[in-house]
């Protein structure tokens, strides 16, 4: 089993306040993104924190298991029941601040399928320099990209037999769309790469 997993759920009932110091050490300013000094038009790979590969992949089942290891006893009936009253009074209430002071606001909608994967789907555009200014060279995050774009893959497959034709046909498009503006850029990437520099000419 792997020693550290994906992430840790804090089991906020019993209100443990675990700092960990020597985080804010560990983690140096990211260097400003440079640009090369030959000219292009073709995007400039960066390196963002959600792109680091893990060290060593563990097999699903055994990363699922360390997964609910790590995880705190699920709440009762009764413990759901009373925080989703108090979030929704809480929202309300956020709600409501907002509307008082803008009256011309009106009630919010609720969050609803299509708003998840219209996230996932403007990441993925993001990550894929979508939106660069006009006049700048894009900057891709490649592997978050891909990360995102595998996020809607989950989503797809874990859905199955719960959406709507409308849902379905939302994901699917979305989907189609994404991996086919990743296969092009990629592609674009690689080309890029395997181009030699214009040889320097030595003028005595």
């Amino acid at each position: 089993m792997s020693d550290t997993p994906k992430f840790e759920v804090i089991d906020r009932r019993k209100m443990k306040k675990e700092e960990e110091q020597d985080s804010a050490s560990s983690h140096s300013a990211p260097e400003p993104a440079r640009e090369p000094e030959q000219k292009s038009a073709g995007p400039q790979l960066v390196e963002m924190e959600s792109a680091r590969p893990p060290e060593a992949e563990p097999p699903a089942d055994v990363a699922e298991d360390d997964l609910a290891g790590a995880m705190p006893p699920p709440p009762t009936a009764e413990e759901k029941s009373e925080q989703a009253t108090a979030y929704e009074a809480s929202a309300q209430r956020v709600e409501d601040l907002l509307r008082a002071q803008n009256p011309t606001m009106g009630a919010q909608p609720p969050i609803r399928f299509e708003h998840l994967v219209q996230q996932l789907y403007l990441s993925a555009l993001m990550q894929m320099g979508a939106a660069t200014p006009e006049g700048q060279r894009p900057r891709v995050d490649i592997i978050g990209a891909r990360q995102s774009i595998d996020l809607l893959g989950v989503l797809e497959e874990k859905s199955k037999g719960n959406l709507t034709p409308t849902e379905i046909r939302m994901l699917d498009t979305v989907l189609f769309e994404l991996r086919m503006t990743f296969l092009e850029l990629t592609k674009m990437i690689s080309l890029q790469g395997v181009q030699a520099p214009p040889p320097k000419s030595d003028k005595h």
